[in-house]
């Protein structure tokens, strides 16, 4: 179980659970999510923020609950606020929070001991929040103060008189629709509460970290009223925030979606690898809980993976790059499979969405990579399944579309060259994952000829090659096209005097800037690269680019090197791709390694130790039990970007595989 303790009421602690964060995911894009001291720090903090078909995107609904335990000397806080030159209240009573199997908060004061815990039921835009009155010298009051946002996750609330303050008596609760274009809240107990109407607006929350990130931070939220429930020790107290109405048990709601999350840990220990060293398990199983977040149904019934919590959404290039190990590797091969038949509705002159819209029509296809991260997916898929009959019905077909309108030309000035590479983009355009621009120009800019996708191309020929030998098809003339890939690929970007790969190549001019993107140059099933080639490109990253926690994307030594990730949006997209750690990169940094060490035991230990080392430490760092989005080039390499990154955890996952030399069976 992964818990942490905060000691004392003093200022330090403040800081330090302000600087955690938790997250509860409910398989529909939803979510809740705060700080331990459920103090808001960021506008995309809520208790309930839902992914609506309409109006379609992301919405704070229930920012929060302002919760307390009003006794007969005083009113002891389980939230917190900032309001300018104001912390609310000046002391917290926090004590351990688990993060496991949801987030469960212990606070004590005095002689009062009060748990609370928060669960988003699965498949349900529905957040419970369950308070069990420990210790109690006297009966108390639990008193709830929600405070309402509705609006888009990516802005922010402020006071007005459209919305509607009226509020409707349920069962053990009421029912509020602030704006005719958005839901209605339904707030129910178990226990019979006192409600009051007293409809107010709370002014300024502050919310530091968008101070920090260069954006507006201070927010309005409406109080529609009090509840009021009489509690004492040994009360339990289960509270409902959902778009429906509830009209069974809130304390059985409670128990099936607890009972659930018991049994899938059940079937999670059983499919595991085998993992000896103390602590292993818990790792898996901690990464394995953190994959499942990602994966979602959206409002329109596709399936579906986030790129990460919380502002990123529905991506092509990170869903198929996570995809494997967040499904095949994980024992879902099922959900991984529905992904793949899925994304094949969607392709359009060879190539694949790279954001799928809120609405389901506009989706942006501005990507050269997807089609062939496609391409590597279904490989995997294939290694790990075995499903042939599958891949032919439904992902044969669309492969080939990707190699055919990539060989004739599409879209985004995307075609085969002579020389049998891929050529993408012009000046202003950025294809690929380094796709940072500031003031409408790209900060690595990388068309014509870039390294890892014509890895990825010279890869997506080769499988292409091998199945249309497995399917008769002999349409596609591609043994002589790889035969020109690999030679070309070689001339292009091989630097000898240096003993690694350029990054891009255009008007004649190789990039020699050292980048990871040469690493999947190795890793990919299929390289074009020689043996003494890939050892040197191994050699090259590890030395230059590794870091505790990912792959830099740029030498310390490079003029253009940016160390830190901080401050405004110029500045954070100016390092983003400039130094900046990656953990995505990883698992393609451990299949390089473990291909090219002459001794394979020692570089499986060396992986070992790093991914329990990258885990011990960050596991209780940033979005507590997460795996961030990037890290610092420099040390200390702080955690920044997304609190829980689709790709960065499916790296780590993939990394336990390799050093287990198994896949997960099973699908839960």
């Amino acid at each position: 179980m992964l818990t942490i303790k905060i000691a004392g009421t003093s200022s330090s602690p403040y800081r330090e659970a302000l600087d955690l964060e938790w997250l509860e995911t409910n398989g529909l894009g939803g979510y809740a999510s705060s700080t331990l001291l459920n103090c808001h720090t960021r506008k995309y903090h809520g208790l309930l923020v839902t992914n609506l078909k309409a109006p379609p995107g992301r919405y704070v609904l229930l920012s929060k609950f302002e919760d307390s335990l009003l006794g007969k000397k005083e009113e002891v806080f389980l939230s917190c606020h900032q309001y300018p030159g104001v912390f609310f209240p000046q002391e917290h009573c926090l004590k351990e929070f688990h993060a496991h199997p949801y987030p469960h908060f212990v606070y004590q004061k005095d002689d009062l001991c009060v748990t609370k815990s928060i669960m988003l039921v699965r498949g349900e835009d529905t957040v419970l929040i369950r308070y069990e009155i420990v210790e109690c010298g006297a009966p108390a009051v639990l008193r709830l103060k929600p405070f309402l946002a509705f609006r888009d996750h990516h802005a922010l609330s402020k006071q007005n008189y459209s919305l509607h303050v009226k509020t409707y008596a349920i069962r053990n609760g009421f029912m509020i629709q602030p704006y005719n274009d958005m839901p209605a809240l339904f707030i129910q107990t178990n226990l019979r509460p006192r409600f009051f109407p007293a409809p107010i607006w709370y002014n300024n929350f502050e919310y530091p970290v968008e101070e920090e990130r260069g954006y507006e931070w201070h927010e309005d939220l409406f109080q529609p009223g009090i509840i009021e429930i009489p509690v004492r020790k040994g009360s339990v107290v289960i509270v409902s925030a959902s778009l429906d109405i509830s009209h069974g048990q809130l304390k059985k709601k409670w128990l099936a979606e607890e009972s659930e999350r018991n049994r899938e840990q059940r079937e999670q220990e059983k499919i595991m690898p085998a993992l000896k060293r103390k602590g292993d398990k818990e790792n898996m199983l901690n990464l394995l809980r953190a994959g499942k977040q990602f994966l979602i149904e959206t409002p329109s019934g596709r399936p579906a993976i986030i790129a990460g919590y919380h502002w990123f959404g529905d991506w092509g290039r990170d869903t198929l790059i996570s995809l494997p190990a967040l499904t095949f590797f994980s024992g879902r091969p099922r959900q991984g499979i529905a992904i793949l038949c899925s994304f094949a509705e969607y392709e359009q002159r060879g190539l694949l969405p790279n954001c799928f819209s809120d609405n389901g029509k506009e989706h942006a296809y501005n990507s050269v990579d997807t089609p062939l991260w496609y391409c590597w997916a279904v490989q995997q898929m294939l290694t790990c399944t075995g499903d042939i009959r599958t891949v032919g019905s439904h992902m044969w077909p669309v492969i080939k579309k990707i190699i055919r309108n990539f060989l004739g030309g599409t879209t985004f000035n995307i075609h085969t060259d002579a020389n049998g590479l891929l050529y993408a983009g012009a000046r202003e355009t950025q294809l690929t994952w380094m796709d940072a621009t500031v003031n409408g120009k790209p900060v690595t800019p990388r068309w014509g000829y870039s390294v890892e996708i014509n890895a990825l191309w010279y890869n997506a020929v080769r499988f292409a090659a091998e199945l249309a030998g497995r399917f008769g098809h002999d349409e596609l003339s591609l043994a002589d096209l790889a035969s020109k890939i690999r030679r070309s690929f070689n001339e292009t970007f091989w630097i000898q005097s240096k003993s690694y790969l350029g990054d891009v190549s255009h008007d004649g001019t190789l990039d020699d800037s050292l980048r990871p993107n040469q690493i999947l140059a190795v890793s990919l099933p299929y390289s074009p690269l020689d043996t003494d080639q890939r050892q040197g490109v191994v050699a090259h990253v590890k030395e230059h680019l590794l870091t505790p926690f990912g792959l830099r994307t740029l030498a310390p030594a490079d003029p253009q090197y940016q160390g830190f990730y901080q401050g405004a949006a110029v500045l954070r997209d100016m390092a983003y791709h400039q130094g900046t750690v990656w953990p995505w990169l990883l698992s393609h940094f451990g299949e390089a390694l473990l291909k090219t060490a002459p001794d394979k035991n020692e570089a499986r230990r060396f992986l070992h130790d790093y991914v329990r080392s990258f885990l011990r430490l960050h596991l209780p760092a940033a979005g507590v039990g997460c795996v961030s989005e990037i890290f610092d080039g420099e040390p200390p390499h702080r955690p920044n970007g997304c609190i829980a990154q689709a790709w960065s955890t499916a790296a780590l996952i993939m990394l336990y595989v390799l050093i287990s030399k198994s896949s997960l069976k099973g699908d839960n």
